[in-house]
């Protein structure tokens, strides 16, 4: 097959076009130029797309014999998940960019550019794996058709899957992650120091690749401008100010720019961000608990999707690194109806990336749109009282 492999620059990416390249595969690199303002030098594991970065690519490149392009999508990936990743904000929702360049950079503009220019596939250095299988198809011919399914990678610390779900099933039919049955990051240095790669011990990156400082409300502030508004409490009591409602997320407990304690002593954390009256709404940790998740945009795998009334039981993801709960999902249109049957979860916020897995396979993803507060439902239900629906 004609290969195109997506070179950051880092180890992950570089190991996956060797063994592309290894695998008998007619391979390309192509390090995907992403800022408008590139940095000579990376800050440690902060940043990404410096043009230190696209040497380290080349190097590489070098190293393995072959080709080398530059890509520049800086305007497609500034048009699309910077650009989502501030509304998202500013309409009181916690966005995930990785995701979205997932969605919209890697698996869209790249793959989409690869098949134009006769590519069969498109190479990553995620962290997952894709499993075929055969299952019973009447109109297939034989009586069969190969089902080709995402599934979480064996290095649990740096498995990738929640990001990559959002990619659907014809993305997936073009996309290969060969470091899908690596165990862990060292074994993955090991082998990048075997085939001569100088980037074996270089630091991974972390944090958001366009906030370079980290400084994720320092960015916002720049880019949404000072938008003063009130914090309070469930009752509405007004207990501080802010600057941008924009600038706090459902869960958030530092930096909540109140002045006192909680009556009771205890912690307060944010329970909602109201965009439309610009507040900020402050309460204790039970109201973060959720037990109930609408979400939109649902994206099903290949024969993953409940059949039309059927509540499937299944485990359900809100956070890249977070702990699979058991829940019983229901497809209704392109939207997801998610109840969870186990542990309730803490701090859901309208905007986050919810994930379905069956074990370790996706079944589908889809954006939390709102979630239902566990406790105030528990205590309306004992009032006799019909029960409340809350963002986060």
């Amino acid at each position: 097959m004609r290969v195109l492999a997506a070179m950051s620059g880092g180890v992950d990416s570089a190991v996956a076009a060797a063994l592309a390249v290894e695998a008998g595969h007619e391979v390309v690199g192509v390090h995907m130029a992403l800022s408008r303002n590139r940095d000579q030098f990376r800050t440690g594991s902060r940043g990404c797309c410096s043009i230190e970065d696209a040497g380290d690519a080349r190097r590489a490149a070098d190293v393995l014999g072959i080709p080398y392009y530059v890509w520049d999508l800086s305007e497609r990936f500034e048009d699309t998940v910077v650009a989502d990743f501030l509304a998202e904000y500013e309409a009181g929702r916690t966005p995930n960019p990785c995701v979205r360049c997932n969605e919209h950079i890697k698996f869209e503009a790249l793959l989409d550019k690869a098949t134009a220019l006769g590519f069969d596939a498109v190479a990553t250095g995620h962290y997952a794996r894709v499993v075929t299988r055969d299952v019973p198809d009447a109109s297939a011919p034989g009586g069969v058709r190969t089902v080709r399914e995402l599934h979480r990678s064996p290095n649990e610390a740096k498995d990738q899957s929640y990001v990559l779900a959002v990619m659907g099933p014809e993305r997936l039919a073009r996309a290969m992650f060969p470091l899908g049955d690596f165990a862990s990051k060292d074994e993955v240095r090991a082998e990048a120091a075997r085939r001569g790669l100088s980037v074996s011990a270089k630091p991974d990156s972390y944090d958001i690749c366009f906030v370079a400082d980290g400084d994720t409300q320092g960015f916002l502030r720049d880019r949404l401008g000072a938008r003063p508004g009130e914090i309070v409490d469930a009752e509405g009591t007004v207990l501080g100010e802010h600057d941008g409602a924009y600038a706090y997320t459902v869960g958030q407990r530092k930096g909540l720019g109140i002045d006192r304690p909680a009556p009771d002593g205890r912690p307060r954390y944010v329970l909602d961000v109201q965009p439309a009256s610009n507040r900020v709404v402050v309460g204790p940790a039970e109201l973060l608990s959720v037990d109930r998740i609408e979400a939109g945009a649902a994206v099903w795998f290949d024969g993953a999707r409940p059949a039309p009334g059927e509540r499937a039981d299944v485990e359900v993801q809100v956070r890249a690194h977070g702990a699979p709960v058991a829940a019983r999902v229901r497809a209704a249109g392109d939207a997801m109806e998610v109840e969870l049957t186990g542990t309730t979860l803490r701090g859901v916020a309208a905007g986050q990336s919810l994930v379905v897995y069956d074990g370790p396979r996706v079944l589908g993803q889809a954006t939390v749109d709102r979630a239902y507060r566990a406790a105030a439902r528990s205590a309306d239900r004992s009032a006799g009282q019909p029960t409340p629906t809350g963002a986060g």
